[in-house]
């Protein structure tokens, strides 16, 4: 009889009700898309933001430990380097995935044909490196750089005579791309090198000569060795386990330390390279990593607060909905009342047909929403966002305190309806 009087009110009332289904979906798709776009956003934003450079760098320990205690960068006449062959270790840590792209660099010093002074940094460009695991990825400043405006080509880095130029210094000597420029090292050997391309991003790089490093290496007689090496890593925002240990990892807690060492702090990140090249010294950008953390702490902010927001006004969609539909029907409930239904069998009859229009409004949404979540995720992030399993509980949970909130207008006007008033018009 219960589920009779539920199913003839739904049928009766059903435009009601299917206003009430589209409240709860229009509530239920918002929340599931922020929440899907919350979830996934982290690994979104850090993505996005690695194309804007590096937040570790690579260097040699005793070169850290000058500037630590001297503050100079090399003691004079000596100068210590990175070993080229093991940099592809940087892939083999535990956070091998993060790692989005590395790049090794090597300065040096040339002179023009005219004697003057051209700055040059050997890196690789879009190097094909092979890995100790047999495995090959592409990495350099090609996909580092994301800002810089080549205009021509960039180089080979299988090609060593194949170079960039910067703005600047092709404005001064009078260099296009595929011009040719010869210069000299310090040891007086020649080369002459093709200009693929001229280089500008608003840095030091407008300045320089942009060659391969195999060059470089080859010209300074320090073939295999590096000065410096960038790294590109996804991380996780810092708290105040990775400050803690960013202070000294040595003063954690065997069980602090595993957590530490497990999560893609950029500290524990660093931490891992060195672990990988010998004699290094891994400095994470604090200023970079710190403000990755804030601008993804702010959007996951965003992403709850555009939720609650759809949310509230569901339930006040809801809530009138059901108020009205409760009035038009006062007689009708004022009747079984008098027939002898306790309050309870009227509320909870009312709150089931309220539920089965919220459940199929649900349902609906969730669907809705997962396609508003790919919708925003190919408009701003150009790749679609990943569906997560547990939006669904918290989307039921949502869903219900909509409705139960959204009833409580009507459940108050149900406990005080007396069915001598409604029935006989007063």
């Amino acid at each position: 009889m219960f589920w009779q009087m539920v199913k003839g009110a739904l049928l009766r009332q059903k435009g009601r009700f299917v206003l009430i289904a589209l409240t709860v979906a229009l509530g239920v798709s918002l929340a599931t898309a922020m929440l899907d776009v919350a979830f996934d956003v982290g690994s979104k934003v850090n993505k996005e933001l690695k194309a804007y450079g590096a937040n570790i760098t690579v260097t040699p320990r005793g070169q850290k430990v000058l500037k630590d205690v001297y503050g100079v960068d090399n003691a004079v006449g000596h100068k210590e380097y990175l070993r080229e062959d093991e940099l592809g270790n940087i892939k083999t840590i535990f956070w091998t995935n993060n790692i989005v792209s590395f790049a090794p660099f090597l300065d040096s010093e040339w002179k023009g044909q005219n004697g003057e002074k051209i700055p040059v940094t050997g890196t690789w460009f879009n190097k094909n490196l092979k890995l100790p695991t047999d495995e090959v990825v592409t990495t350099g400043v090609g996909s580092m750089r994301s800002w810089w405006h080549v205009e021509g080509a960039w180089p080979d880095d299988e090609q060593e005579k194949n170079v960039l130029v910067g703005t600047k210094l092709a404005a001064s000597m009078g260099i296009s791309a595929g011009d040719t420029v010869t210069v000299h090292t310090a040891g007086g050997t020649s080369e002459t090198l093709s200009v693929t391309g001229i280089v500008s991003g608003g840095g030091a790089e407008e300045d320089r000569i942009i060659a391969p490093l195999a060059l470089v290496q080859r010209l300074e007689g320090l073939s295999g060795k590096v000065e410096s090496v960038e790294v590109s890593a996804i991380t996780t925002p810092e708290n105040e386990l990775a400050r803690k240990a960013a202070a000294n990892p040595k003063a954690l807690s065997q069980h602090e330390y595993d957590i530490w060492y497990c999560t893609a702090y950029v500290g524990s990140i660093a931490y891992q390279i060195e672990e990988v090249i010998h004699d290094s010294a891994a400095h994470p950008v604090r200023q970079i990593a710190e403000s990755e953390g804030k601008i993804l702490d702010k959007t996951e902010h965003l992403m709850l607060l555009i939720t609650v927001l759809s949310l509230l006004s569901s339930a006040l969609g809801v809530s009138n909905l059901v108020s009205a539909n409760v009035m038009e029907r006062s007689r009708e409930l004022g009747l079984l009342k008098a027939l002898g239904a306790s309050n309870l069998t009227v509320v909870l009859s009312v709150l089931a047909e309220i539920f089965a229009a919220g459940i199929l409004g649900g349902i609906f949404g969730y669907f809705v929403g997962i396609g508003f979540a790919q919708i925003i995720g190919e408009t701003v992030f150009g790749s679609g966002i990943a569906v997560n399993v547990y939006v669904i509980p918290i989307v039921a949970v949502l869903m219900t305190a909509v409705l139960l909130v959204g009833s409580v207008p009507a459940v108050r006007f149900l406990l005080s309806l007396q069915p001598a008033e409604v029935l006989h018009g007063r």
